[in-house]
C-alpha cells in the first residue's frame, strides 16, 4: 500500500467548473495515472479506478472486488466501511448472501410485466403535477414542484402507502434526503420512517396486496431461508432511498443539462421519441457522482497497477462514463447518440435493482415535459445554480424556471 504523502485528495464533482461531468482533474488522470491512490473524504485510503475498461472490470467481479465496504463508506462518515455488515445490509453482502435478497427485489421492481403495470401509474402522476404547475405563477422551483413531488408520489404508490399517510410520508422522506436537515433532526426522520415502512412490511406480510412490499413478502415467504421483518423493512427503505431522492436528482439535473442546451430541449419538444435515448445520454453525462467503493479480497492487479488484499478500490463510474475511449466526445451532450453500456447504474450484480423504474420515469418526463411546457427556460444563469455537496448523490440543490404556458395533457 502507498504511504499516506503520495495520496492525492478524492476529486469530487466541480459543478462550477464542470456542472455536467466529473471533477476537472478527472482527465488527466484517466490519461497518465488511470489507477491512483486517493484519500478520501472519510480519511480512508482507495485506489480510484478511472477508465472504462478498468472500472466495468472492478464492478463486474465480485469475487475479486467486494461490496462488503458499502456503496459510499468512502465519501458519507455516517456509512464507515469496516462497520460490522448487520441483518438486512444487503447491499454490503456478496455471492448467495447478496442473492438471495436480490430475488426477493426482482419480480416486485425489475419485470418487464411489473415494470409496465408502473407505466401509467407514473404517467398519471407526472400530468397532474403538470396541470397544478398551470395554475401556478413562475418563476418556481422545479425539483420542489416537480421532481421530488413526482417521485415521492411515484413510490408512495409503489408502495401503496395509504392515502392519508403520504403526506406525512413525503415530508419525512425530504427530511431524510435534504442534505440540509441537521443532525437531530435527521436522526428523527430516520426513525420516524423506518419505523412507518416497518409497520407497512408487518402489515402486507399478513394481508397481501399487488403492491412491491407484498410482491416481496409473498416471495420472501418461498425463500429457502425464510425473510425477517426487518431484513424486509431493509428493503423498503434501499427502494425509497433509490426511488425518491436518486430519480428525483436525476430528473432535476438531467432537466438543468437539457435547459442549458436549447437545442437539446427543442429535440425532444419536436420529437419525443427521442426520450428513451436521451434518458440513456443523461444517465451517462451526469450519472454515478464520485464513484463506487469496492474491497480487493485477495492480491490483485487493475490495469497492471497491483492493488493488495484489504485495499479500498473507487470505481469511478461516472469517469468510465466520460471515458474518449470508450465514447467519442464524452462531454457533449447528444440525445441521437448511439446507446453504449454505461454505468450510472453500475455493473455487475449489484446493478442498481430499481434501474428500470428509474429510466421508466425519467423517460416519462422526457417526453411530456418539453411538450407541455414548451418556453421552459432557466430563471437564474447557470452559473448561480447552487449545488448539493458533502453527499453521494449529486445535482442541483434546486432549479429556478420560469414559462410562458403549460399546455395541457393529450
Amino acid at each position: 500500500m502507498s504511504s499516506p504523502n503520495t495520496a492525492r485528495p478524492l476529486p469530487v464533482p466541480d459543478e462550477r467548473a464542470c456542472p455536467f461531468g466529473p471533477a476537472p482533474e478527472i482527465a488527466a488522470l484517466r490519461r497518465h495515472s488511470p489507477v491512483t491512490r486517493v484519500t478520501c473524504p472519510t480519511g480512508i485510503e482507495a485506489w480510484l479506478v478511472t477508465r472504462y475498461a478498468d472500472v466495468r472490470e472492478v464492478l463486474g467481479d465480485p469475487v475479486r472486488f467486494s461490496s462488503r465496504g458499502g456503496m459510499a463508506g468512502h465519501l458519507l462518515a455516517n456509512q464507515p466501511p469496516d462497520a460490522p455488515v448487520e441483518e438486512g445490509d444487503f447491499h454490503r453482502m456478496d455471492g448467495t448472501e447478496y442473492l438471495r435478497f436480490r430475488r426477493v427485489m426482482g419480480p416486485a421492481i425489475s419485470t418487464v410485466k411489473r415494470t409496465e403495470l408502473f407505466r401509467p401509474i407514473v404517467q398519471r402522476i407526472l400530468d397532474g403535477l403538470l396541470d397544478e404547475l398551470a395554475g401556478a405563477t413562475p418563476p418556481l422551483d422545479l425539483h420542489e414542484r416537480f421532481s421530488n413531488p413526482l417521485t415521492s408520489s411515484v413510490i408512495a404508490e409503489l408502495l401503496d402507502v395509504p392515502a392519508a399517510d403520504r403526506s406525512r410520508f413525503a415530508e419525512l422522506a425530504g427530511t431524510l434526503f435534504d442534505g440540509r436537515t441537521d443532525t437531530a433532526d435527521l436522526g428523527a426522520a430516520q426513525l420516524a420512517l423506518f419505523g412507518y415502512l416497518h409497520g407497512l412490511v408487518t402489515e402486507r406480510m399478513r394481508e397481501p396486496g399487488e403492491d412491491v412490499i407484498s410482491v416481496m413478502a409473498a416471495k420472501a415467504a418461498e425463500s429457502a431461508q425464510p425473510f425477517t421483518e426487518l431484513e424486509l423493512t431493509k428493503i423498503a427503505a434501499a427502494l425509497l432511498a433509490a426511488g425518491f431522492d436518486s430519480t428525483a436528482r436525476a430528473i432535476t439535473h438531467g432537466t438543468l443539462a437539457l435547459l442549458s442546451h436549447p437545442e437539446q430541449f427543442a429535440a425532444l419538444r419536436e420529437d419525443p421519441s427521442l426520450a428513451a435515448n436521451a434518458t440513456e445520454e443523461l444517465l451517462r453525462l451526469l450519472g454515478a457522482g464520485s464513484g463506487m467503493l469496492r474491497v480487493a479480497t485477495a492480491d490483485t492487479e487493475i490495469g497492471g497497477t497491483p492493488v493488495a488484499a484489504g485495499d479500498y478500490v473507487v470505481a469511478a463510474a461516472q469517469a468510465a462514463n466520460h471515458d474518449p475511449e470508450r465514447f467519442a466526445e464524452p462531454e457533449r451532450l447528444a440525445l441521437t447518440r448511439e446507446r453504449g453500456q454505461h454505468l450510472a447504474f453500475g455493473h455487475g450484480p449489484h446493478q442498481c435493482p430499481g434501474q428500470h423504474i428509474a429510466r421508466m420515469e425519467l423517460t416519462a418526463v422526457l417526453a411530456t415535459l418539453p411538450r407541455r411546457i414548451p418556453s421552459l427556460r432557466l430563471a437564474q444563469p447557470l452559473e448561480e445554480i447552487e449545488f448539493r455537496t458533502d453527499t453521494s448523490v449529486y445535482g442541483p440543490v434546486g432549479l429556478p424556471v420560469s414559462w410562458d404556458e403549460v399546455r395541457p395533457a393529450t
